[in-house]
Formats: C-alpha cells, sequence, structure tokens
C-alpha cells in the first residue's frame, strides 16, 4: 500500500469526508463546537456573534486555534435562514442559541425569498464569516458552511406540529412546502461555496423520534438528491436521533458523509452503511462531553476511530457550558502529536 505522508487539517479533513487515504483520522464537526470558555478566550460572544461576520469567524476559529480540530464551522445557530426570511427571533444569550419565535408561513403558496435574502443581517454574516475564515486559514484548514435542509425549515418557517401531522395527513401538501423551501438551501448553499466554504453541511431533522424510515425515503430523500446535484461539492447530511432505521436510504442520497448521533452505535453505524458513505461523530453530548471527563471524550473518540468512523468529533451541536477540556480531548486522543495550538498551522 502507499505510504501516506503528513497531511494538512484541510485536506485529512476532505479526505476523511470523501472517504479517501488519511495519515491518521481527521477530527472536526459540521455542527456548533463553540462554548462560554471559547467565547472568553476570544473575545466573541453570543448573541453577538450571529450579526457580525468578524466576531463570528472569530469565534468558530476555535474550533482549530483552541480545540485542535482540522475543520472550522461559523454557522453556530440553525435559525440563520429563518431570521432572514423575516421570522421573528429570540436571539438568546451567552448560553442559549437563538430560535425562532413563531412560524411565518401558513400555506406552501406564501413559500417566497426575499430578492435581498443573502444581504440580511442573518445570512450576510455567515457569508462574511467564510470570507474571513478562508483568507486567513483556507490555505491549510477545512472551512464548512452549513444551512437547513428543507425538513427543518418547515418546522421554522410553517411549524413543527401541523408540518408533521400533515406527513400523516396531506402529503402532497408536505411535498409542495418541500419543493419551495428546497430552494433557500440550494440559493444559501451555493452562496456559501462561493463565500469560500469547502464543505456544506446541510442539517435536516427528520430525526427517528418524529419521522419513520418510510417518510424519509417517500417524501424527503427526492428532495437530498436534488440537493446534493445542484450543490456539487463535498456535502455531509446531519440528522439528530436514532437514525439506524433510514441509514440505507441516506446511503443513496448522493452525501458524501453522514453526521450521526451516538444512539447509534458507531460500529453498528459502519455496519449498516457498508462503506457507501463516509460516517462523522458520534461522541456523546450530554453524558460525556458536558458532564463527564477528558478521558471518557477520549475513549469514546478512540471506540469511534476503531469502528471505522471517518471523522471523529462531538455528536451534534456542543451545550454551551461544555467544557474546553473534555472538546479538547477528541483530538489529542487522535493526534498523538498534539494540538495545533497556532493560527493557521500545520496541524498536529
Amino acid at each position: 500500500m502507499a505510504t501516506v505522508y503528513e497531511m494538512t487539517p484541510k485536506r485529512r479533513f476532505l479526505a476523511g469526508i470523501l472517504g479517501g487515504r488519511v495519515d491518521r483520522t481527521p477530527v472536526g464537526s459540521v455542527t456548533s463546537v463553540a462554548n462560554v470558555e471559547q467565547m472568553e478566550m476570544t473575545g466573541a460572544f453570543f448573541p453577538d456573534v450571529h450579526r457580525d461576520g468578524p466576531k463570528m469567524a472569530r469565534l468558530a476559529a476555535g474550533a482549530h486555534t483552541i480545540l485542535g480540530y482540522d475543520a472550522i464551522m461559523p454557522c453556530f445557530s440553525v435559525s440563520a435562514e429563518a431570521a432572514a426570511l423575516g421570522c421573528e427571533m429570540d436571539w438568546g444569550d451567552r448560553e442559549n442559541m437563538p430560535t425562532a419565535i413563531r412560524p411565518l408561513w401558513s400555506d406552501p403558496e406564501q413559500v417566497a425569498i426575499p430578492p435581498d435574502f443573502l444581504d440580511r443581517a442573518p445570512t450576510r454574516t455567515v457569508l462574511d464569516a467564510l470570507r474571513i475564515l478562508r483568507a486567513e486559514y483556507g490555505s491549510r484548514v477545512a472551512v464548512i458552511g452549513k444551512v437547513m435542509g428543507p425538513w427543518t425549515l418547515a418546522y421554522h418557517l410553517y411549524g413543527l406540529q401541523s408540518f408533521l401531522i400533515e406527513t400523516l395527513t396531506d402529503s402532497d401538501r408536505v411535498r409542495r412546502f418541500l419543493n419551495g423551501l428546497q430552494k433557500i438551501t440550494i440559493l444559501f448553499g451555493q452562496a456559501q461555496i462561493a463565500a469560500g466554504a469547502d464543505v456544506l453541511c446541510v442539517a435536516d431533522h427528520a430525526t427517528g423520534d418524529l419521522v419513520s424510515a418510510r417518510m424519509y425515503r417517500d417524501l424527503l430523500l427526492p428532495y437530498h438528491r436534488r440537493i446534493t446535484q445542484r450543490l456539487g461539492c463535498p456535502t455531509v447530511l446531519h440528522i439528530c436521533g436514532n437514525t439506524a432505521d433510514r441509514l440505507g436510504h441516506i446511503c443513496e442520497s448522493g452525501f458524501d458523509c453522514f453526521h450521526f448521533e451516538s444512539r447509534v452505535d458507531a460500529q453498528v453505524a459502519t455496519n449498516l452503511v457498508g462503506g457507501r458513505i463516509s460516517l462523522m461523530g458520534n461522541v456523546n453530548n450530554p453524558e460525556v462531553l458536558l458532564h463527564g471527563t477528558p478521558e471518557q471524550a477520549a475513549a469514546q473518540a478512540r471506540y469511534a476511530r476503531d469502528a471505522g468512523v471517518q471523522v471523529v468529533g462531538p455528536e451534534c451541536a456542543i451545550p454551551l457550558s461544555t467544557p474546553t477540556a473534555n472538546l479538547k480531548a477528541i483530538a489529542t486522543a487522535l493526534h498523538p502529536r498534539g494540538l495545533t495550538g497556532q493560527r493557521g498551522g500545520d496541524g498536529p
């Protein structure tokens, strides 16, 4: 076999996403790894960062410069699109993520994208942060963009309960919503690629707790195929919860990688996908990263690596009070020569 020499963090992360050869297992996440400690270290705090590109970029860079991860992802919340489209927002505080207060639309025919959608503060901030990160780190560290998929957008813009009821009672109406909402995903995704994202995460919360595998296959899978074709860059799908029953369908979605939770055992996940898609995750957030120890975090990271997970990191957006030491332990467990700790450095 060919020798794989020392890689930059960017090359290592991209190789993991695409199922290629790596010098060691990459570490990173397509969901938020920002916490209060990093806010204090960087001087960039919630909620300001959600509407200030330079502050967003400064906090996001901590994933590499503080935690030692191979990638940086600046879009911390799941509400940028909803806010830019006009939803009333609660922007949260230093210890709480933003949330959309109430839905915006009641009918699929109302779905419309304002001409200045990409210039509105919530979306412009993400694009500004990506440009900054690309200029400062992009030659050596992977820069990740993130968009909400049409299923998640339906929760925010139409209402979770109403939408889920109609998946059972009016599937044609659901498809009309998804058809309009996918255009938002594609537009914002393409703008993030143009701004400098190497990889795009599509977060679409068709979790097993709320949506059956059959519903995912029949209602959402066709839109995921269209989205990945239109985006045309390396893509990662994130779905929360237990997704074991739909992993086979996800392998047919066109995504290069699936970011999954600890509710699916890493060895079970790798067995189910059988190499058809790369996997990312799945170190537990509540018990291990938030309330556990660095040793427990390191042990879970090594378990995921040994099970064949191609990119190891937290299972989902971390709680904001998660200790930095636990997050760093993932990188030190898999990168035994230590953390980068240097802006734009070569990696561990």
